[in-house]
């Protein structure tokens, strides 16, 4: 009995995890880094070595971004910027996704539209400012073309991308099962290409906040870039450092939402993703 019982105990000590050690030294340096970084730009802009108006501190930079935040101008701005980034993502993600699954299915829609898109991608999405004012004026449909072109080719391509390259091995099981088209772009190509979509949509998240920002400083009445533009002329940094922040801030969340969204939606594509990385 005491032999069982001894193997027993050295079973379960074996089985037991051992207790990850916790590095404070690692945790300490991440706490305090951001405090660190805040304090030595407090010490520098309170120095006198610097024109505080030009390079104010972090102080003051939080207040005025508190006081717009009450008054609710930094609401307003951040409203307008958000509905045009979904509007312009949201159209070129459904869009770009569309004709990745044309031009990646068909070799004929590859070689003709397929070209043409390539031709298109490398040009920047900036420059298309002037165009988009010339077509259609400082309203809100330029912004979001804007928005749209910037977000579409990096979705396309890696749709286009996924779906060429899907195992030729699953096309043929779902034919051999009597699968209609539209079924094997559904139950098929598109769970296969997920990973590499998913891919394209986190790309396009940063884009579209680029195109976000050129389309507002190019002629807006509100957002948060307009903002920006409108401080500069004003020579109110803090102002302008406040909404970067602001802008910045939604930007991460937008792609960290997006990535938990997908990844609480569609776990094995995540998982996909991860072996492609690796």
């Amino acid at each position: 009995m005491s032999i069982l019982r001894h193997g027993e105990s050295t079973t379960r000590s074996n089985l037991r995890q051992p207790t990850p050690k916790v590095d404070f030294k690692l945790a300490a340096a991440r706490f305090l880094a951001l405090p660190f970084c805040l304090l030595v730009w407090e010490l520098i802009s309170r120095s006198g070595h610097f024109n505080s108006q030009l390079f104010p501190p972090p102080s003051e930079v939080f207040s005025t971004l508190w006081g717009d935040l009450r008054s609710g101008l930094i609401l307003s701005d951040a409203g307008a910027s958000l509905s045009r980034v979904t509007v312009g993502y949201v159209t070129g993600a459904l869009i770009g996704i569309g004709f990745g699954v044309l031009t990646g299915r068909s070799t004929m829609a590859d070689a003709s539209i397929g070209q043409i898109f390539q031709l298109a991608r490398p040009i920047p999405p900036i420059s298309l400012v002037p165009v988009a004012i010339l077509w259609f004026g400082l309203g809100e449909f330029a912004k979001y073309f804007l928005v749209f072109f910037g977000v579409f080719f990096p979705v396309w391509i890696n749709a286009h991308l996924g779906i060429s390259n899907i195992e030729r091995s699953y096309v043929w099981m779902a034919e051999s099962m009597g699968a209609s088209r539209w079924s094997q772009i559904f139950n098929v190509y598109l769970p296969a290409a997920t990973p590499l979509i998913f891919a394209g949509l986190r790309v396009a998240i940063a884009t579209s906040f680029f195109c976000l920002v050129a389309a507002e400083i190019a002629g807006a009445s509100s957002g948060l870039a307009f903002r920006i533009e409108v401080s500069h002329l004003a020579f109110r940094v803090d102002r302008m450092f406040g909404d970067m922040i602001v802008l910045g801030m939604l930007s991460a969340a937008a792609d960290q939402g997006l990535a938990l969204g997908l990844q609480k939606l569609f776990p094995w594509a995540q998982q996909g993703a991860a072996q492609n990385g690796q």
